[in-house]
């Protein structure tokens, strides 16, 4: 319980207020509807907000009934709070009591009696304005964005032949007519003029993006760690997904998959074993989250999946909806869209309601990778997923400058994304007898410098064929690709790096998996 010197000492903000015992019910309402239509918050009633001074509210039964009974007589829906009462020695030195009134976060959309809506914005409450009324409430799914009527749009724009491939699978035994005419409010009829909804459009038009052109979703891939531009521009793939929603998220989780890295490796039966950069439920799972819950009526950008080297970036127009919040995604569940959510999962894109966030902890937990990054940037949502290869890379987290120049064979390669230990003790994840069903020692790491020490490369080299050594796990399958995920750096070096593995002899070529692909060899094949 707080007491009234902290009550005091509290400056007003997003989520505590003072008010005067003075103030009428109609005007309290406002800050009342503004917590609740926001992240919820205290008022403390009895001090007043100008000068602190105590007033106190024994001596004011009267008013204090009435500001008692205004989140339930003066707001619409009325809104739950709690209260308790502080005691304290008020302005004239007699002993009272403040009241405080703790209201919590709403999912429901609140308005005075004056049909006024606020929200609270910092330490005031904002009205709302006609435009900010609307968002609010599409945020808190009192009214869907998707339900609204897209303006010049009629039936002919629907895809007849779609709709009755989803109706049949579906079990839906009328026309595809009746069916967008008779469910969810796909087509309907006011004032005697046809409207078809955005979701109808987004979901079986037969061109979406002829009524919004950003509904798409852009695919980038990056060369490297972070964007970069002008002539170092790394920019490597730019792919545009456009049609149904169906159609971009098959399209987006197929090309995603093409895109990222894998790594295979002979597990300990003698199979070779294929590990996915990101599993295919993470990658499903961030593409459709993005689709279903996205802004449409943010119209002015795209969903933007970007592919770095250690992870994926997905931004989507909006904020998060309703009670939704960084701290409580994980297990809070809130469709902006629930029509385009219920057709996802019509095609099992989306598996029970509100579990996809938790399952993608989940998945990550078990692969050793932290867990998705939420954040919301202005009126976009970005989700940040890091790639299995981070793990690799945490053990080489010391490195020189990126812009060092790498020797091989006495030619010196400009790389700028060359990436050096520093120090050279780095944790080896190999066992010097890690063994397979057969027993056999791998290449342990005495025998690996021993043969290191016999060739004549430089220092940079020597570091830089250790930690490749380090991270490439017992009976894996590698190659060049894998050797500039290691080091982040390019091709040309990556294949020296592998010559001079091959000089040394440590290396056996992998049989009936391509060309290029190699493991350590054991220490009896030496």
């Amino acid at each position: 319980m707080m007491t009234i010197e902290q009550i005091l000492a509290m400056d007003e903000k997003q989520i505590f207020d003072r008010k005067s015992i003075q103030i009428k019910p109609s005007d309290l309402s406002a800050t009342v509807c503004a917590f609740a239509n926001a992240d919820g918050g205290t008022i403390a009633i009895g001090i007043s907000d100008k000068n602190k001074r105590i007033e106190g509210v024994d001596n004011h039964t009267r008013q204090l009934n009435e500001i008692l009974r205004t989140p339930i007589d003066f707001c619409r829906p009325s809104v739950p709070v709690s209260v308790e009462f502080v005691e304290c020695m008020n302005y004239e030195g007699n002993k009272d009591r403040v009241l405080l009134m703790h209201i919590e976060a709403s999912p429901l959309f609140h308005a005075n009696q004056a049909d006024e809506a606020f929200i609270r914005v910092g330490d005031k409450s904002k009205k709302l304005d006609f435009n900010d009324r609307l968002t609010l409430m599409y945020a808190k799914g009192v009214r869907y964005y998707e339900d609204e009527p897209v303006a010049d749009a009629s039936i002919d724009d629907l895809d007849m032949d779609f709709i009755a491939r989803y109706c049949a699978k579906i079990g839906y035994g009328k026309t595809p007519e009746q069916y967008v005419r008779e469910n969810k409010k796909f087509v309907t009829i006011r004032d005697g003029k046809e409207h078809v909804s955005v979701a109808a459009i987004l979901l079986f038009g037969k061109n979406p993006q002829l009524f919004f052109p950003r509904a798409f979703i852009r695919f980038i891939r990056y060369d490297g760690n972070e964007p970069l531009v002008g002539k170092d521009m790394n920019v490597v793939k730019d792919v545009i997904f456009e049609g149904r929603i169906l159609d971009q998220v098959e399209k987006a989780v197929s090309f995603i998959q093409n895109q990222m890295n894998e790594r295979t490796y002979l597990g300990d039966d003698g199979v070779f074993v294929t590990e996915e950069e990101y599993s295919r439920f993470v990658r499903t799972e961030l593409v459709v989250n993005a689709v279903a819950h996205r802004d449409y009526g943010i119209k002015g950008t795209d969903i933007q999946i970007k592919m770095f080297d250690n992870r994926l970036e997905v931004d989507s127009p909006g904020v998060f909806p309703g009670m939704v919040k960084k701290e409580n995604i994980r297990y809070t569940h809130f469709s902006r869209n629930p029509k385009i959510a219920s057709f996802l999962k019509d095609y099992s894109y989306v598996k029970e309601y509100g579990e996809g966030v938790d399952r993608m902890c989940k998945e990550l937990e078990c692969m050793g990778l932290p867990g998705p990054i939420f954040e919301n940037n202005s009126f976009i949502l970005k989700v940040t997923v890091m790639g299995a290869s981070f793990r690799s890379r945490l053990y080489a987290n010391n490195v020189a400058d990126s812009r060092l120049r790498l020797p091989i064979g006495g030619e010196e390669i400009a790389d700028s994304h060359t990436r050096l230990p520093v120090d050279e003790q780095i944790p080896t994840r190999r066992g010097v007898e890690t063994s397979t069903k057969s027993e056999r020692k791998t290449l342990s790491a005495i025998s690996f410098d021993s043969l290191l020490n016999k060739m004549s490369y430089t220092a940079p080299v020597n570091s830089c064929l250790k930690l490749i050594y380090q991270q490439v796990e017992a009976n894996q399958m590698f190659g060049s690709k894998y050797v500039m995920n290691i080091l982040n750096c390019s091709e040309r070096t990556s294949r020296n790096l592998m010559n001079k593995l091959k000089d040394m002899g440590v290396l056996a070529a992998v049989a009936g998996k391509g060309k290029g692909n190699y493991r350590f060899k054991y220490d009896d094949e030496l």
